[in-house]
């Protein structure tokens, strides 16, 4: 990756006072779970040298401690140590990926949705009756065979992510994968989400390319009660777009494993916020 021509190692004001903005809300996550700065330097010496590694290198040249050091400005021991340890990284639940892929047909699947597109309520237990409704147990089915289904109902209840109600049916709480508990899991889609946005709007900034979309609405001097009308009114229109961009793609991706391209992957996001005008 090249550097954009605009710089030149000393940041412009705007993009200072645009980088201090970003790490507020970083940093009071840091704080709120008693992390100090000592502790995010050490995290960032980490970054700066794997994307020093991965994104600097000279065709032809071998990136050596030294040229790390003047990228970075970290001293060579530093790097050199970092560069010898082994990485580690931190694996995000089971639930995840098989939660996703539920997600995905539950949300899809013309068995577990309603003329609305919307997921149905079902059936806790698989019915021997060929005429009945879809049920969990089919569900699952449909996406592994190798954990038990009422295990996995128990670990979703605990995440908050589905009820169970008096008919022994199951709903999903939300129309995406957002656990409402369990912090290992929240932890990962902030940082898989934020990864993303922040990757977009990099991208964007340094201007070489088409822009990503990246956009946003913002007005103050509302009253409590507009926000929330607009809150609730975003909360609708944004799930219907997600639940359109999820259909398609898994489409596009049952298709695109059938031929040898080359493959990516994608992300598209909503979010919504409200707070103090001082804010």
């Amino acid at each position: 990756m090249n550097r954009s021509s605009e710089s030149t190692g000393a940041p412009t004001p705007a993009l200072t006072t645009a980088v201090k903005k970003l790490l507020r809300p970083l940093v009071g996550l840091l704080l709120d779970h008693g992390l100090t700065y000592a502790w995010l330097t050490r995290v960032l010496k980490y970054i700066y040298v794997d994307i020093a590694e991965s994104e600097f290198n000279l065709p032809g040249k071998e990136l050596t401690d030294s040229r790390i050091s003047i990228l970075t400005g970290l001293h060579r021991k530093d790097i050199k140590r970092i560069r010898s340890e082994e990485k580690t990284n931190f694996d995000p639940p089971e639930s995840i990926f098989i939660g996703a892929q539920l997600v995905a047909a539950w949300t899809t699947d013309a068995r577990f949705v309603n003329s609305k597109g919307k997921p149905l309520a079902l059936k806790r237990l698989e019915s021997s009756d060929e005429t009945s409704e879809g049920s969990f147990e089919e569900l699952f089915r449909s996406v592994t065979r190798d954990i038990r289904p009422r295990a996995f109902l128990d670990e979703w209840l605990r995440l908050g992510v589905v009820s169970l109600d008096d008919e022994d049916r199951v709903s999903l709480r939300v129309e995406a994968f957002v656990p409402a508990k369990g912090f290992d899991e929240k932890a990962f889609f902030l940082g898989r989400n934020i990864h993303d946005h922040l990757a977009t709007a990099r991208s964007n900034v340094q201007a070489d390319m088409p822009p990503f979309l990246e956009r946003s609405v913002y007005y103050d001097q509302l009253s409590e009660e507009s926000i929330e009308k607009l809150r609730d009114m975003a909360t609708e229109r944004g799930m219907d777009t997600l639940l359109a961009i999820n259909k398609e793609a898994l489409k596009l991706q049952q298709k695109d494993k059938r031929n040898r391209k080359k493959k990516g992957r994608m992300s598209f996001g909503v979010y919504f916020f409200k707070s103090d005008l001082d804010d």
